[in-house]
């Protein structure tokens, strides 16, 4: 699998850097450069990419402004020498930020992130031609593929959490408290994408603002869920009777 890639950056240092990079790694194909915001929308408009690597300041239109635009924006990573920027850069669902200067290694983490996501992406359409007999609903009710670790950015940290560890997940303005182990990690995202991602068979929503794993369940009383490490959360009326029938 090729992304077909495109660098989007004022600075021609930082092109060099990334095309230099970029030879090192198979699956990266460099199909432009574009020192605008502006000159990327039109390379946008008119040829098939995969990928950006989108700097945030530049002359004209922001690359945040850039992301606003685009109905339906290629995988993107964010390099940029400001590091405020990236709580934002995180609630437009980009894959991987990288704080300039950066290294190899950071990133090739970065690039196979981006190709992970590609390729979710596109297994997508194949297992929907797979299913072209199965209602609407049959499909909605598939469970989720099996998945026992995820990875979260914690300050500037990546780290690997087992899906075993986390009893529950909370939502907290434009972060989520992962609870692992009776420790908070506060991660920049939203509870509806881990919804997405979290296998079903295991975590259930109970509320609007909550998720919990299955198996730290202890008991409900009334309206409330008690997890066996003493928490405990309102349960959403819309969200009862499942909860309900899953732990039956």
């Amino acid at each position: 699998m090729i992304l077909r890639t495109l660098i989007i950056d004022d600075e021609p240092l930082a092109h060099d850097v990334i095309l230099t990079f970029a030879k090192e790694v198979p699956f990266i194909a460099v199909v432009g450069q574009c020192y605008s915001a502006t000159e990327a929308l039109t390379v946008l408009n008119n040829q098939p990419v995969d990928l950006l690597f989108l700097d945030i300041q530049m002359p004209l239109l922001t690359g945040i402004e850039l992301l606003k635009m685009l109905p339906n924006k290629p995988l993107v990573i964010i390099t940029s020498a400001y590091e405020e920027f990236a709580l934002q850069g995180y609630e437009l669902d980009v894959t991987d930020y990288l704080l300039k200067p950066f290294r190899f290694d950071r990133f090739l983490q970065a690039v196979n992130k981006a190709l992970t996501r590609h390729n979710s992406q596109n297994e997508q359409p194949a297992q929907a031609q797979n299913t072209t007999h199965k209602t609407a609903d049959d499909t909605q009710q598939q469970p989720k593929k099996s998945l026992t670790h995820i990875l979260i950015k914690v300050d500037r940290k990546q780290v690997r959490v087992a899906l075993s560890e986390v009893c529950c997940l909370e939502a907290y303005g434009n972060y989520v408290k992962v609870w692992r182990a009776g420790i908070c990690l506060l991660t920049p995202s939203s509870l509806t994408r881990f919804a997405d991602m979290l296998p079903q068979s295991d975590f259930i929503r109970v509320h609007k603002s909550v998720i919990v794993n299955k198996s730290y369940i202890d008991y409900i009383e009334d309206n409330t869920l008690y997890l066996k490490g003493g928490q405990c959360f309102a349960i959403a009326q819309q969200h009862k009777k499942k909860l309900k029938n899953d732990l039956n």
